[in-house]
């Protein structure tokens, strides 16, 4: 349970650090990451904390597959961890 805890961790930072990193790049007319590496990473377990980013950032918000997208992620995520933790703890 603690490495999957540790996990969701790490990839939620990962998620903020290129979601900030995304905003920057848009404002200054630079490479920007693909929305598939965005939603990527939201599905490997950083949904929730890129969705409060992209709320706090104002970056995205306009996107349907993010603002419906990653809440959907979320509770499938949320309904995964439940399970596992059922698992283990009988």
């Amino acid at each position: 349970m603690q490495i999957l805890l540790i996990y969701l961790a790490a990839i939620s930072l990962i998620a903020v650090i290129i979601t900030v990193s995304d905003k920057r790049r848009a404002v200054r007319h630079r490479w920007r990451i693909r929305e598939s590496r965005l939603l990527l990473v939201g599905a490997l377990g950083g949904s929730a904390a890129m969705f409060l980013t992209m709320l706090l950032i104002r970056h995205k918000t306009r996107r349907v597959k993010f603002m419906l997208g990653l809440p959907a992620m979320m509770l499938a995520q949320a309904a995964a961890v439940f399970l596992i933790w059922r698992a283990f703890n009988g």
